[in-house]
């Protein structure tokens, strides 16, 4: 984030906590993993995979330190901050082995920690390091992300940009109330508070719309409007975009005026506090995006969660952690974007995916520089609902997934009742997605995405060992994932 972002006394605290970090480090070695992304993008369920995978011995050949052998004790600890929710991984793990139902979404900050006792590859290591690392895992919602930008704008250039962006496309269809209410605002009339209400409200609508399933827009800022919390009502989120005035400083006591202190008031009690408190002191990321869904809901979406995704990533502080640079403000310097629901489609299709996520973050990674942050792409399912299997088919085989649909999914005539098996055919990804972006983005109305599975499967039954302990949870590339965020912090 630019220093211009903040102030001198949030760089002072954020170089205060990151002072005690690493004093702390230096007794319990410790890693911060950010985990966000944007809406049903399955953050939930990777944190309670990647955690029920490490304490139960799962199968991950490509998280080196485990296959090697060299971790030896893997435990739940207390986290360090007491006053952050701790990240409930025992009711939602309940969720998905026992009930095999999907746990409910992130909707506000937790935090949990789990230690790896390990023996380091390297002799010169072993009489250095206690061999043992923490992982803080801090789980935040991807809406709150989409916020940070706001730090770097005014009032007007957040009403020019949303207003802008709310009259392109389907955006125009589902902010058409708003967009009248606002249009027939006289901005320099005396504060009103009904008024105000009445615009925030419309103004929320909209956005809820553009989130909705059968939407699946992607760039929704201010992400409180969809997530209030306990803020719900509070003057912070009393406001919305107005059209700007010609006059470049309107009236004291105006609507505008009013608006416009409110927003102000949103960034420093809502958004400064999630990146002073939170985000500047984390050290690794993962952010986790269904790029199926927004494939299956059409060309807008797909050029909105681009949009949104290259926001994201300018988010973050590009570079690699000196022990000075630690101290006075951390650097993310390994940066995840993995797509998920991988088990939705056949394994031939799995490069594919991961290419269409990397041509969706090009436009962000250039944005970053060549002295950005390490970043990866993957393709991965944190749970695997699916199992492979071929069918005939006018005598040729057709590569089909088997999986469980929850209750009340319907394929065509038919509504699933969460009991029964069934095969589908996934659909195909294509071999190269820059056509498919070239054509998106020249405004081919007519452009046909490829249509691939979005049927929602239950949670697998998981099988229990001759002790009766049930297997760990199975997926696709969770160790890769582990691999690159905290491996060579293992090494």
């Amino acid at each position: 984030m630019p220093p211009s972002l903040t102030s001198l006394s949030d760089d002072a605290r954020i170089a205060l906590d990151n002072l005690a970090d690493r004093a702390s480090g230096l007794i319990n070695p410790t890693v911060r993993l950010g985990v966000t992304g944007l809406s049903r993008s399955g953050k939930t369920v990777f944190i309670s995979s990647l955690v029920h995978n490490l304490l139960h011995g799962g199968r991950v050949p490509l998280f080196e330190p485990v296959q090697s052998g060299r971790v030896s004790a893997v435990r739940l600890e207390q986290q360090p901050d007491d006053a952050v929710p701790r990240f409930q991984y025992e009711d939602h793990i309940r969720s998905l082995v026992k009930d095999r139902v999907w746990p409910d979404s992130t909707r506000a900050i937790s935090e949990l920690r789990i230690t790896l006792e390990y023996q380091s590859a390297s002799a010169w290591n072993r009489l250095l390091s206690p061999g043992r690392l923490s992982i803080d895992i801090v789980d935040y919602p991807g809406e709150w992300l989409l916020d940070l930008p706001l730090l770097g704008k005014d009032y007007r250039a957040f009403s020019e940009e949303t207003i802008a962006l709310a009259g392109t496309g389907i955006r125009g269809e589902l902010s058409r109330d708003w967009l009248a209410l606002t249009h027939a605002t006289d901005v320099n009339a005396s504060a009103d508070e009904m008024r105000a209400r009445d615009l925030a409200t419309s103004f929320a609508d909209y956005l809820k719309a553009c989130k909705a399933d059968e939407r699946s827009l992607s760039t929704l800022p201010p992400g409180r409007f969809l997530l209030p919390g306990d803020l719900d009502g509070s003057p912070a989120l009393t406001f919305a975009p107005l059209t700007p005035p010609p006059e470049a400083k309107p009236q004291k006591g105006s609507l505008w005026a009013m608006m416009e202190r409110r927003y102000e008031a949103y960034k420093s009690v809502v958004v400064k506090p999630f990146f002073r408190e939170h985000f500047a002191r984390l050290d690794r990321q993962i952010v986790l995006v269904d790029a199926l869904q927004a494939i299956n809901r059409g060309p807008e979406a797909v050029q909105d969660l681009e949009r949104a995704l290259t926001d994201v990533l300018a988010c973050f502080r590009p570079g690699t952690n000196s022990w000075l640079s630690s101290l006075l403000g951390r650097r993310i310097d390994r940066v995840l974007v993995a797509a998920t629901k991988a088990d939705h489609l056949h394994h031939e299709s799995h490069d594919r995916l991961d290419a269409l996520t990397r041509r969706l973050v090009d436009r962000a990674v250039h944005r970053i520089g060549m002295a950005g942050a390490g970043i990866d792409v993957m393709a991965l399912a944190s749970v695997r609902a699916t199992r492979e299997a071929t069918v005939k088919r006018d005598g040729h085989e057709l590569p089909v997934i088997v999986g469980t649909p929850m209750e009340g999914e319907t394929i065509g005539a038919e509504c699933f009742d969460g009991l029964k098996k069934t095969a589908i055919f996934p659909g195909d990804l294509p071999e190269d997605p820059q056509s498919l972006f070239e054509r998106i983005e020249s405004g081919d109305r007519d452009v046909a995405l490829p249509d691939v599975s979005v049927v929602r499967f239950r949670p697998p039954h998981l099988e229990e060992t001759d002790g009766g302990i049930k297997l760990s949870v199975p997926h696709i590339r969770l160790d890769r994932a582990m691999q690159f965020l905290f491996g060579d912090r293992l090494a």
